[in-house]
């Protein structure tokens, strides 16, 4: 098995995780919003476009998805601090709240998933978490 083998494998599994999330807390709130708002909380605020682009998805789309989290009080845009012509957006402290429930809520459903893990696969988990985390998480930047 190569080393690209096991990202695969690594990348499915993360993928089958957050489906059996999703299905055991019936919850239908868009993964794109949990996305967007975990990357202002660790990128704090962006422009809208380099925040498409951070979440790959259109700047449309990100319009239309920060409209509706907008009207629910979980982002707000401001102004560029040093051009006034361009809006920022950035997680609400409603929104931040919201994020942390739903990795609470997120975690308790997955626990059933994982309780049969040995102390041994854990230590691997954590490691492969801080070791992938630490190399994929940029810097947090104000927009540009």
């Amino acid at each position: 098995m190569t080393r690209d083998d096991d990202l695969q494998r690594l990348i499915l599994a993360v993928h089958a995780l957050t489906r059996t999330a999703a299905i055991d807390t019936k919850n239908d709130t868009p993964a794109a919003q949990w996305r967007t708002l975990t990357l202002l909380r660790d990128h704090g605020p962006q422009r809208l476009g380099d925040l498409a682009t951070l979440s790959r998805i259109s700047q449309p789309g990100m319009t239309r998805l920060v409209h509706q989290l907008e009207d629910a009080g979980l982002v707000a845009r401001g102004i560029h601090p040093d051009d006034s012509r361009v809006s920022v957006v950035s997680a609400t402290e409603e929104g931040l709240q919201e994020l942390d429930r739903w990795f609470q809520v997120l975690s308790a459903a997955l626990t059933p998933h994982v309780a049969h893990l040995t102390d041994a696969e854990w230590d691997a988990v954590r490691v492969t978490a801080d070791a992938l985390g630490s190399r994929v998480r940029p810097e947090p930047e104000l927009a540009r």
